[in-house]
């Protein structure tokens, strides 16, 4: 059937059916209507056609795997669809966004008119909301992870400020602070904030342009832009955004022309009343290696520690993700309180990890989950986790690589000195004993040159605080944690 027979047969009108954008208006419902609204939105919606310098058609996808899904399971209807609507009888091709940003200019389809496209393609690494009617479908091409909203982030003693505050911004509620930067150690939950942020915003002003970018992405795209010359194109990506945020800002520490870029960008959104969100594993003036103006107005607005989690955060998010993972038929079941709190207690390290140890688990459990004892599962995640039986570590152990850590003597944790040198190790030492080994607080005080039950407890605890309120504790914990797993 030639392509007006059949658009007149479907109710449309087949005698201007040249415009690309209306064939793929039309093509697309079809195709909607035919794969569901699931696929759909994940791996076309984010998509768009645009046409290369020979005059090939292309649908460019936000990502190499959505190319590949479509590839192989939509591209042959999708053409069949496009061949019955296009009086040119063209055919679509399908590339990723970087294949297309990485190719020589081409031109685009916009607005039905062929035009120089080359500031447009210049810009498409850039992961930008565009104001568009389908919030969603922007927001997901922008490379945000769907299961990191609101509805999924668990709140506990450590987040529930930091939570509040990012419901507010996501709100657009007047009289907010600018910047707002929310800072901890890695795993905590700020990336999973950032995109709630930028999900429930979209939501809320579906018109608004919403940016997300990792400070990697900001760097990788601002460097590009340089050597294509199109820099002018790069900057009005982000200054015409209704609200920037970019995760990890740390890591444009060190580099003069980013730096610079990034405050011109920040200044020129805060007097135009725009919204910004940064985040980084450290408070903005303990960014020494950014330079300081722009520590300065990185502090500026309000900033937001994220701190790490206590051991009931811990199990909330194990049970949380294990119902997530149920919902998707991996597991069946619950479970039980006993296995959920080992499982807490043998990954003391941040909330990635734990999750991590959660899919481990969920995996190898299937269908046994609920019935799961803790040894049972003590044996599957030290087979999954470690590729054998699970090392036992020793206190002896714990106390030389502590010692080591510090540059002090094993005999220095065990003795009476209790100067903040060899009084915080000794409480950390104590600290990971009780994380790593079954003994309990006489047997670790016993270990500890006699010290009585109370002592270790006041130890524990006060690393469990002193982890939430600094980031040096925290980092020593996790990479004492790390030298005792091998």
């Amino acid at each position: 059937m030639v392509g007006g027979a059949m658009a007149a047969a479907n109710g449309v009108d087949g005698s201007n059916m040249t415009d690309p954008n209306r064939i793929w208006n039309e093509a697309s419902l079809r195709l909607r209507a035919e794969i569901g609204d699931g696929p759909f939105s994940s791996y076309i919606a984010p998509s768009a056609v645009r046409m290369d310098s020979a005059g090939q058609l292309i649908l460019v996808t936000p990502t190499a795997y959505a190319r590949d899904w479509v590839r192989k399971n939509a591209l042959r209807r999708m053409n069949e669809l496009w061949l019955g609507l296009d009086r040119l009888n063209r055919r679509l091709d399908v590339r990723c966004r970087a294949e297309v940003s990485s190719a020589p200019p081409a031109s685009a389809v916009i607005g039905g008119n062929v035009v120089d496209a080359t500031p447009r393609l210049a810009a498409l690494a850039l992961p930008t909301v565009a104001p568009v009617a389908d919030g969603a479908r922007a927001v997901r091409a922008a490379g945000l992870q769907e299961r990191l909203t609101f509805d999924s982030f668990v709140e506990g003693q450590g987040n529930a400020f930091a939570l509040a505050i990012a419901k507010q911004v996501a709100s657009w509620a007047d009289g907010h602070f600018n910047p707002v930067f929310f800072c901890g150690p890695y795993g905590y939950g700020k990336t999973h904030l950032l995109n709630a942020i930028a999900w429930e915003a979209q939501r809320l002003r579906p018109e608004a342009k919403v940016v997300y970018l990792t400070a990697e992405r900001f760097l990788s795209t601002f460097v590009k832009a340089m050597q294509d010359r199109s820099t002018a194109a790069f900057k009005e990506s982000l200054r015409s955004a209704d609200m920037l945020l970019l995760d990890d800002v740390q890591f444009v520490g060190g580099k003069a022309s980013t730096q610079e870029e990034l405050l011109s960008t920040l200044t020129a959104l805060i007097e135009d009343g725009k919204r910004i969100v940064f985040s980084a594993d450290r408070a903005p003036m303990a960014l020494t290696e950014v330079e300081p103006r722009l520590r300065s107005h990185l502090s500026a607005g309000l900033t937001c520690p994220v701190e790490a989690g206590d051991r009931a955060l811990k199990i909330a998010v194990a049970q949380n993700r294990l119902k997530a993972l149920s919902a998707l038929g991996v597991v069946q079941g619950e479970a039980a309180p006993e296995v959920l709190a080992q499982l807490v207690d043998r990954t003391p390290g941040s909330m990635r990890e734990l999750e991590g140890a959660v899919n481990t688990l969920a995996a190898a459990a299937g269908s046994r989950l609920s019935s799961l004892s803790v040894d049972e599962a003590s044996t599957l995640l030290g087979a999954a986790l470690r590729g054998g039986p699970e090392r036992r570590i020793t206190v002896d152990e714990i106390q030389k690589t502590v010692a080591d850590h510090f540059n002090l003597k094993q005999a220095d944790l065990l003795s009476e000195r209790r100067t903040r040198s060899v009084a915080r190790p000794r409480q950390m030492a104590m600290y990971l004993c009780k994380q790593h080994t079954t003994r309990s607080y006489p047997d670790i005080g016993r270990r500890f040159g006699g010290r009585d039950h109370t002592t270790v407890l006041h130890g524990v605890r006060k690393i469990e605080e002193l982890m939430a309120q600094d980031d040096q504790i925290a980092r020593d914990v996790e990479a004492l944690t790390r030298k005792l797993r091998g």
